[in-house]
């Protein structure tokens, strides 16, 4: 390795300076990424069973969306579907994981309130609207954790990146610069004290 520094007690000692610094920031690095991998890793467990649900509720839902199409008529069911209310009912906060800003989808499953005559459907459309209802609580909860995920694994990365640079290149750096300028310093103190001494012995 190329050493471009004069070995002075003060170089030394910067050396040293930034070789402990380097290694610090290198342990706080791992504990980040390891943090933030076991984060996204029970955010991945989890949302897998929450796909399950979506699956088995979305087929629930479409099939009381066909028997309600077959027995009312697309016309007459989409004229009840515009009377719904599609009014947003979620806030998206932030929580902090190691300096992360993952997002939260912040929502209430309020009761359900028919917005259409009963007189007018029949208990297949009902069906219908209360599994959409609960796909619709699964997405956000979905949209949640893949943005998570999301935001997770590319701050694992810069994470990685850094920490590499100065496992890889930093410290092995710091660690010859100190090497060289202490075998150079003992040298000249070995010089020394045998000039001395042989001042001595010549007075």
């Amino acid at each position: 390795m190329d050493i471009n520094i004069a070995p002075t007690k003060a170089n030394l000692i910067k050396s040293k300076s930034l070789l402990e610094f380097s290694k610090n920031g290198f342990d706080l690095l791992d504990k980040k990424r390891n943090v933030l991998i076991r984060e996204m890793m029970s955010l991945i467990e989890k949302v897998k069973g929450i796909q399950l649900r979506m699956t088995d509720t979305f087929k629930e839902a479409f099939e009381a969306l066909q028997v309600a199409n077959v027995s009312m008529g697309i016309h007459e069911l989409r004229e009840i579907g515009l009377s719904i209310s599609t009014k947003e009912d979620f806030k998206i906060l932030t929580r902090s994981v190691m300096g992360v800003e993952i997002p939260t989808v912040k929502f209430e499953e309020s009761e359900l309130k028919a917005q259409y005559g009963f007189y007018r459907t029949n208990p297949a459309v009902d069906l219908a609207l209360i599994k959409f209802r609960e796909v619709k609580y699964l997405i956000y909860e979905i949209a949640e954790i893949e943005n998570s995920v999301y935001k997770l694994a590319i701050e694992i990365k810069k994470t990685q990146k850094r920490a590499n640079a100065l496992e890889k290149i930093q410290i092995p750096k710091y660690k010859e610069q100190v090497k060289y300028m202490e075998e150079v310093l003992e040298e000249k103190e070995r010089e020394d004290f045998f000039r001395l001494k042989r001042v001595k012995n010549l007075k």
